[in-house]
């Protein structure tokens, strides 16, 4: 039987690249793409789909105890590409849990650790204010992030997120923020379902520099599902131009490991493996041949 593509078991269009092809070498899978994975699950996939590295996230790593997930990943050879997530800056102090998860990416032998913003508290409609909220939270993360020898990676979020997730809406004001500090030690998060739409990203691609800490990839599809979290397609099933965002990236100097970041009902219903295989022929297809 010929090989289909996750989710809409579509004939494929493109073979499947094995384990051993160059190809492969940059690219990553994120956890939550396969999300009924468990982290060992996750990690066995990658090395039999012949992938380089993976992208975890802390509650797996925390289910299974730091010491083992990193010498999981560490005994099958593959990098861990960025640790998710740090960040929610906006309401509370979350500085005590961002310095844990620094302490976390530094076992796992990552550094780079993913930050989401976070969004509005309930009931404030300040958003002026909580966007320097997270320029100061990110500024006293600086001196542990140095001492860990972990970059930071402000990820900004689409628009839609702005209220319950991400007052950082553009690329333009995470890089605002960044370039307060060291580039080592300060950067922003590409990813294409977040940033796709911004105008002017291309040049605020080549604006970033060495300040990309990391690449993460996925679609934007239509109609949007109720729950727009979920509103994230394998590439080329939607609506953003690969190629030319990831030669901005390539261009902008960013030689580290492309993620594939998938929220998606429909794609975590079917078997990791399916999911696996879909997104290695897509990432050959539309991306690779552009980095």
């Amino acid at each position: 039987m010929s090989a289909r593509d996750v989710p809409m078991s579509a004939p494929a269009r493109v073979p499947t690249p094995q384990p051993g092809d160059p190809r492969l070498v940059r690219l990553s899978l994120n956890q939550r793409t396969a999300a009924n994975w468990s982290l060992r699950e996750a990690v066995e996939g990658c090395v039999a789909a012949g992938l380089g590295s993976i992208g975890v996230w802390r509650e797996p790593v925390a289910e299974v105890g730091l010491e083992v997930a990193a010498r999981m990943v560490r005994d099958a050879g593959l990098r861990v590409s960025s640790l998710c997530r740090g960040g929610f800056f906006t309401s509370g102090d979350p500085i005590g849990d961002n310095v844990t998860a620094l302490d976390e990416a530094a076992a796992l032998g990552c550094d780079a650790l993913v930050l989401v913003p976070g969004g509005l508290p309930v009931g404030d409609r300040d958003l002026t204010g909580a966007r320097q909220r997270v320029a100061d939270a990110v500024a006293a993360l600086v001196p542990h992030a140095r001492e860990r020898g972990v970059r930071l990676g402000i990820e900004p979020m689409h628009p839609i997120f702005a209220a319950d997730r991400g007052v950082i809406s553009t690329l333009a004001q995470a890089l605002d923020i960044a370039e307060r500090h060291p580039p080592d030690l300060v950067g922003v998060v590409v990813d294409t379902f977040h940033v796709w739409w911004e105008p002017g990203v291309l040049e605020q691609i080549a604006r970033a520099g060495q300040r990309i800490v990391s690449y993460q990839i996925c679609d934007w599809i239509t109609p949007l599902p109720a729950d727009t979290l979920l509103s994230r397609g394998m590439m080329g099933d939607g609506h953003i131009d690969f190629a030319a965002l990831t030669r901005a990236v390539s261009a902008a100097g960013y030689r580290g490991d492309v993620e594939v970041e998938i929220f998606n009902a429909d794609v975590w219903a079917a078997p990791g493996s399916d999911i696996v295989a879909t997104l290695t022929r897509r990432y050959v297809e539309f991306v690779e041949p552009h980095l």
